[in-house]
Parts: C-alpha cells; sequence; structure tokens
C-alpha cells in the first residue's frame, strides 16, 4: 500500500478488541510523539462506530492529555454517554500503556431542516488551489532540494497543501506580518464514500496547520524552530456535509498569544464558498 490517502483509511480503521472498545496503530515515526491530528480521527472512528450510523458528528471538543508514542498501539474506550431522539452523546479515553493521553466528547445530530441559514463568508478573496505550489515545490524552490527528512514526510503525506501566502523564510520577511494563515488541502487521493471516513479525515488534517497563525509573527514556518509547541485541546463544529478529499479552505487566525499559550481558530470552506466546518484549538509554546 503505497498511496498516503489509502494508508490514512488504513490508519483510522480501528480494530475493535471488546463491546465499546478499539484499537488503534500508531505509525512508528521519527517524531517525538504522536501527532495529534491521528489520536483525534482515531478516537472520532470509536465514537461513530458505536452509533447507528445514521447521525453526522455535529461537534466534538478534546484535550491532549499526554503525548503519545510512535509505533505504539492505541486504545480507545467509549462510554455510551446519551441515545436521545435527536442527539448522541460519546465520550472516548485514548489509553496508550497504561495510560490516558487525549479525550474526547463527540455529539452527533440527526439531520433536520432549519428555518433560516446565514454564514459569514471567507475573510479574503483568495487563489484558486490548482495555481499554487505545493509545500514540497516552494521548498524546493528556496532550497534547491528537499532535505532527506523532509522528503521521507512528503512522500507519507496524506494531505496536499498549499499556501495561499508564499513561505517565508527569516526574520525580515515575518516583520509586520498579523497572525493570519490560509490553506489549500484535499487528500492525495480518494477516501471511500463513508462520510464518517471523511469527517474523521478532516478532522485528522485540522491539526496539521491551525497553530500556523500563532507563530506567523514570531518565526518563519520553515527552517529552524525557536519554540516548541504542543496542541492542549480542540475542538470542531462540523455545519455541512463534505468531502475530504476535494479542495478545502483553512482560513486560520489567533487573536491571542499571552501566557505561553497561543489560541487560534479557523473556518473551513469548500470551493464555492460554503461554510463546511468551524475549528478552535489552543497550543502550548516554550522557547527552545
Amino acid at each position: 500500500m503505497t498511496n498516503p490517502a489509502e494508508r490514512l483509511v488504513d490508519l483510522l480503521d480501528l480494530e475493535q478488541i471488546e463491546v465499546n472498545i478499539f484499537r488503534g496503530r500508531s505509525p512508528q515515526e521519527s517524531l517525538q510523539r504522536v501527532f495529534g491530528g491521528q489520536v483525534a480521527g482515531q478516537a472520532l472512528v470509536a465514537a461513530g462506530r458505536t452509533t447507528d450510523g445514521d447521525r453526522p458528528v455535529h461537534s466534538l471538543h478534546a484535550y491532549f492529555l499526554r503525548p503519545g508514542r510512535p509505533g505504539v498501539p492505541i486504545v480507545y474506550q467509549v462510554e455510551r454517554v446519551r441515545d436521545g431522539r435527536s442527539f448522541t452523546t460519546r465520550r472516548v479515553t485514548a489509553v496508550q500503556q497504561g495510560r490516558t493521553i487525549f479525550n474526547l466528547t463527540a455529539s452527533f445530530h440527526k439531520p433536520e431542516g432549519g428555518s433560516f441559514e446565514h454564514q459569514l463568508p471567507p475573510a479574503r478573496d483568495v487563489p484558486d488551489p490548482e495555481s499554487l505550489p505545493t509545500v514540497s515545490e516552494e521548498i524546493r524552490e528556496h532550497l534547491g532540494a528537499l532535505p532527506e527528512q523532509l522528503e521521507r514526510m512528503a512522500r507519507r503525506q496524506p494531505f496536499d497543501i498549499r499556501y495561499v501566502d508564499r513561505l517565508r523564510w527569516n526574520a525580515e520577511e515575518i516583520k509586520g506580518a498579523e497572525p493570519r494563515s490560509a490553506v489549500w488541502m484535499r487528500a492525495v487521493g480518494p477516501l471511500g464514500d463513508d462520510p464518517l471516513v471523511h469527517t474523521c479525515a478532516l478532522t485528522y488534517a485540522s491539526d496539521m496547520t491551525l497553530l500556523d497563525a500563532v507563530r506567523i509573527p514570531v518565526e518563519p514556518l520553515w527552517g529552524p524552530r525557536n519554540f516548541d509547541l504542543a496542541s492542549l485541546d480542540h475542538a470542531m463544529w462540523f455545519h455541512r456535509p463534505f468531502r475530504a478529499d476535494e479542495w478545502f479552505l483553512y482560513d486560520q487566525e489567533s487573536p491571542i498569544a499571552t501566557g505561553g499559550r497561543g489560541l487560534a481558530r479557523g473556518r473551513i470552506y469548500d470551493q464555492q464558498g460554503r461554510m463546511l466546518v468551524s475549528v478552535v484549538q489552543e497550543g502550548l509554546f516554550r522557547a527552545l
């Protein structure tokens, strides 16, 4: 299996080992800790597997409690909190080597009509994603070639990411930069037709670039790092059906950073400008 999108679908396909208990793989990576989006996506799969499947996820709220270890399986324990007429609630605890590393509460809502609709449009007009370079192309243009570690990461990357604004590489380029970022994303291959897989894949992707908005005024996104950062919590609201293997715009901003923590929020739109998902996350920032 060489397609990164297929590997993502496989990563989200948990093994059920008991009623309400699932086990997820954690690939052996060179990273210091398991990617937070992976844990959130797998936890949401576990929650969804305990429902009838007729109620899409409408929100999740999660806390990253401890760093996960790459290469070590993660067990997801699901508590069936509520099965109501319109809403279903699940609480998931992720355990690795006997220690809780992550908690998630997810709510599922039976689709229903509404008497009115409104939404905020994207904050600005942006170029078409096909007209923008990939991250790998921008790095190659700047460095001449991808460093070996980045080359390996690029081959495994399940999402095509294209920054609306060109990457900044030095302190001079970040002067006066606002704490905002926008990227186009889509899975690098088909993800099938299961709506839960698309929801969990986008949950995975939502943790990839959101804290960029906090970092942009402080340091270049690529190159030497001056800060260690870790996700503390994550919340999402799913407004409309979508496919994560079609282009979506992730419009991100950071309203505040103080006390070693930075808050970031994002709105996700399809190419027609319809808002699909809202995201909020806080991250911990410590100087290296």
